[in-house]
């Protein structure tokens, strides 16, 4: 009786300690910032682009001329904060047509690339 007794404070007693327990962050994906979208240009090639913010994390199967840059980031301590930003950029004859997403797109990327 005892032992049953024992065995149950010691499990109620560990379960309140859970929030004790370190959780990582969690951060996945192209994590991009506003100074490297205000490096882009319309008419950039799909190497530049590469360069100014790295390989997409998701290139659609069916459509290669679309890239998506997606940043997810989950925190360990917080469950309330929780941050997703998208990013996805259109190529057409390997030159950049169109850019949208969670960012401010510069006036200086209507300006067209001078080769």
């Amino acid at each position: 009786m005892l032992f049953r007794v024992l065995a149950i404070v010691i499990a109620l007693s560990v379960s309140a300690c859970s929030s004790w327990v370190y959780r990582i962050d969690i951060p996945q994906g192209n994590y991009l910032e506003q100074k490297d979208i205000d490096k882009l240009q319309i008419g950039m090639t799909k190497e530049q682009v590469k360069f100014v913010l790295g390989s997409p994390v998701v290139e659609d199967a069916f459509n290669t001329d679309i890239w998506h840059y997606v940043y997810r980031f989950k925190s360990g301590r917080n469950s309330d904060f929780n941050a997703e930003k998208q990013f996805s950029i259109t190529f057409e004859d390997n030159k950049v047509v169109n850019a949208e997403g969670d960012f401010e797109i510069p006036e200086s990327y209507y300006e067209p690339m001078v080769n």
